[in-house]
């Protein structure tokens, strides 16, 4: 039974050595605790065996003491879309690559995060999809796999970025089957371009399957999203990057200019959508766009970051290392070895949270609610992560007053790759 205290609530605590023999409780004591809707200063949170047992203003602490001096609390931050990390692509297919990007995200901020592929071969694709599955939920050492997202086989080619020249995979029933036969641990979000033929089968069967469906990497037209709406698309891939731009939906001698896959977004209250929030990608001016067009409810911070996270400016592959697209890190940012376009996110999701708050005057609150809550809404996992509430995961970010990540804690347990 759940006591109530005003806002908040107190799970009763059990002697830590009967229930938990290996670990004590830990309370969390003056801390400034970043809830869904409004900050709380001097307040206190305890974890007991993973979990969330208490948090409030006015809690006697048990167990080992940790006292904040002030400092904020958040829930862990939920990544939709990232590539790599710390030199490592989860596209090299191996599960020392995945842990690697998982502990550099923790790093960040980032306590759960769907791996996500890019354009590769057919059999990349399987590998990916397999460690996907054989990490769910794992122990990586760093950030909790939720399952994979399946992005690049099935984009509009000329929309592919800065994505590798390897397999478009067209729909087809055979495919498609292979691939989806990991719903639910192996991939748990599937990108199409609307406008590719077959894609209406392949999105009602992903649907169907209980994928998130997203349109990303697509010149399609606002018809074809409306009509991928009662397919079951419910979601739009890095808002403004990537899709449909004006040169493609007004050809010479045709006239009155169309609309595309961004104003379908800004449209239809059905679509949630993410922004790269690196201050690169995209102006403050369209971060605020985003913001005011979609609310923090259904607008999420991503960093669709690559392998050169924390490592030094220079070349690194998008992909699969050796095989994958040559592009250069510099400063914030990837760019194409040209330096003519961006090529992915080269910062973590803390970075995109403090974007959001100090660039584009975002309350932080909503900030933080960007990069915690609407994502777990997104993914349906917002009853276990997100949020700082009694019974959820003790996924725990605390940082300073720039918003600096000073420490991590996934399901109570202290990341020590920081």
């Amino acid at each position: 039974m759940l006591i109530g205290l005003g806002a908040f609530e107190i799970a009763p605590l059990h002697v830590a050595a009967k229930q938990y023999k290996l670990r004590m409780p830990t309370t969390f004591t003056n801390a400034t605790l970043i809830l869904p809707d409004r900050i709380v200063p001097n307040a206190s949170l305890i974890e007991d065996g993973g979990r969330i047992a208490a948090l409030g203003e006015r809690i006697a602490p048990v167990g080992e003491v940790i006292d904040l001096r002030g400092r904020y609390l958040a829930p862990g931050f939920v990544e939709l879309h990232v590539h790599g990390g710390d030199g490592a692509d989860f596209m090299d297919g191996t599960a020392e690559a995945f842990r690697t990007v998982c502990r550099c995200h923790a790093r960040h901020g980032t306590t759960s995060l769907t791996p996500t592929s890019t354009v590769a071969t057919f059999a990349d694709y399987l590998q990916f999809l397999k460690l996907c599955d054989e990490l769910y939920e794992a122990d990586t050492g760093g950030a909790r796999i939720l399952g994979g997202h399946l992005y690049g086989p099935y984009f509009h080619p000329p929309a592919k970025g800065c994505h590798p020249d390897a397999e478009f995979v067209q729909p087809n029933p055979q495919q498609d089957d292979e691939l989806l036969a990991f719903a639910g641990r192996g991939v748990v979000t599937l990108t199409i371009a609307p406008e590719s033929p077959g894609t209406e089968r392949l999105t009602r069967e992903a649907a169907k399957r209980g994928l998130l469906v997203t349109a990303g990497h697509s010149y399609c037209t606002f018809q074809q999203v409306e009509a991928a709406l009662g397919w079951g698309v419910r979601h739009v891939d890095h808002l403004f990057c990537a899709m449909s731009d004006r040169a493609k939906l007004r050809p010479a001698q045709s006239f009155p200019m169309r609309a595309g896959l961004m104003e379908a977004t800004l449209y239809f209250d059905e679509l949630t959508t993410e922004v790269i929030a690196d201050g690169m990608h995209l102006s403050p001016e369209l971060l605020k766009l985003a913001y005011k067009a979609k609310s923090a409810d259904r607008l999420a911070i991503v960093c669709d970051a690559m392998r050169a996270v924390d490592m030094p400016d220079g070349e690194y592959f998008f992909g699969r290392d050796g095989t994958g697209e040559r592009i250069r890190r510099r400063g914030t940012v990837g760019v194409t070895l040209d330096g003519a376009g961006l090529a992915s996110g080269v910062m973590g999701q803390d970075h995109g949270v403090r974007t959001m708050h100090f660039a584009a005057g975002v309350p932080l609150v909503e900030a933080i609610r960007m990069a915690t809550l609407t994502p777990a809404r997104i993914l349906k996992r917002d009853a276990e992560i997100g949020s700082l509430a009694v019974g959820k995961r003790a996924d725990l970010v605390i940082l300073d007053a720039a918003l600096n990540v000073e420490d991590v804690y996934i399901g109570g347990r202290r990341i020590e790759s920081r």
